[in-house]
């Protein structure tokens, strides 16, 4: 009785949730895009989805949880292909990204989780598995799924002591996480957290990302501007870059100067904030939309303002910095560490284990200003052989913690 009152107050806030974002679309385009997107979601499933197709949904909230899923998709379409694929998004900045991603068969957003949503979703493609990826877990599906007896998994998951549903008031969530039918998890006190509470169906089989980014060193897009902008320097490349790591990123630059040459990728492109950027710096700077070999030969700092090439320009890095870390939390680190290199980043990191792991070997440095980040340089500046012994040290760590996807993919089709 108290599950089904929390429910209908979930619901509520929902409803209203939903209507404050329509609001929202009116002038936000990301919200618009939330909105239409949702539009036409049942009308192509419908028009779309076969009876008889058996289904994989795969729950994906955005872009990085998607990376997540990639290989687990690698695999499930290479040696299950009597199934189709289907993903879906909750954020735009995944969804637009993906849409047209070649190995998914269906690709659309997530409705909102209301419970008429959620059941006319689950019956509609009646999945034979459905995967949730680390932490996107929606009431009213999770119910759907459970009642009509449809096998769900989540994968990459990872639990603290304070999250919402380890709290009294979120006792209601924890028990409908409870049903999942099993919980592969990322490190050992994801599982301590789970088994403490009766949830016993759980394994620790770390993160499937660990997969994706091996997959990435051994399938580099080779990139012939960065060839000729890089030549025979120290290259520096700053990824998912925010207002404050560009900041420091101009101080770094500008004390430094041409020792080394930069890439700059900020995580958002906006015209406004492209133009601050590059009048901020002194050297000579030009925008990888603009590039060609000649111009690349004699830039400094080089602009990234287009999306997708974030992976293949760490293979030409010798250092790097993260971005995030002065805000919510750091960006993906793996995908700098596995080409192997000293990885600078701010100090909101304690919430990624890869992190917390890459800063207790030394490979990622913690900074919180430019003068720290221009001294640690210095440090590795004068011991090349230290600078070295870390670049081995990520690649290593990269390649000991991949495997999570085949360990997933054995226990689920056994």
């Amino acid at each position: 009785m108290l599950l089904l009152l929390i429910l209908h107050l979930y619901n509520i806030i929902l409803y209203l949730y939903g209507k404050a974002i329509q609001i929202a679309a009116l002038k936000n385009p990301k919200a618009k895009l939330w909105v239409q997107g949702r539009q036409n979601t049942f009308q192509y499933l419908e028009e779309n989805v076969s009876e008889s197709d058996d289904i994989i949904w795969i729950h994906t909230p955005s872009l990085g949880e998607f990376e997540q899923a990639r290989p687990l998709m690698q695999i499930l379409k290479k040696e299950y292909i009597q199934y189709k694929i289907l993903i879906t998004f909750y954020s735009p900045s995944g969804y637009e990204v993906r849409k047209k991603y070649p190995l998914a068969d269906y690709v659309c957003y997530l409705p909102l989780d209301t419970k008429v949503n959620a059941q006319r979703f689950v019956k509609l493609i009646k999945p034979v598995y459905t995967f949730f990826v680390k932490y996107d877990f929606w009431p009213n599906y999770l119910i759907a799924l459970q009642n009509l007896n449809h096998k769900h998994y989540v994968i990459s998951a990872i639990f603290r002591n304070n999250h919402y549903f380890f709290k009294k008031t979120g006792a209601w969530m924890l028990n409908i996480i409870s049903n999942f039918d099993h919980l592969f998890v990322q490190n050992e006190d994801s599982k301590y957290m789970l088994l403490t509470r009766n949830i016993t169906q759980v394994s620790n089989v770390g993160d499937t990302r660990f997969d994706r980014v091996l997959e990435i060193t051994n399938n580099v897009n080779e990139l012939p501007i960065l060839d000729h902008f890089k030549g025979h320097n120290p290259l520096f490349i700053c990824g998912s870059t925010w207002d404050q790591g560009e900041d420091m990123m101009v101080e770094f630059i500008k004390h430094y100067g041409s020792r080394f040459k930069y890439v700059i990728a900020p995580h958002e492109m906006r015209p406004s904030a492209l133009d601050k950027l590059e009048s901020s710096i002194e050297l000579e700077v030009l925008r990888y939309s603009n590039a060609n070999v000649q111009k690349a030969e004699t830039a400094h700092v080089l602009i990234i303002d287009n999306i997708g090439l974030l992976s293949s320009l760490y293979a030409y890095a010798d250092i790097a910095y993260i971005g995030g870390g002065f805000g919510k939390g750091i960006h993906n680190i793996l995908e700098a560490a596995t080409f192997g290199m000293p990885i600078f980043i701010g100090p909101n990191n304690q919430k990624f284990q890869e992190a917390v792991d890459l800063k207790n070997i030394g490979v990622a440095i913690e900074i919180k200003s430019a003068q720290e980040m221009i001294a640690q340089s210095d440090l590795l500046l004068t011991r090349p052989n230290r600078w070295n012994e870390l670049k081995e040290k990520g690649a290593q760590y990269v390649r000991e913690k991949a495997g999570a996807t085949k360990k997933i993919v054995r226990k689920v089709f056994k």
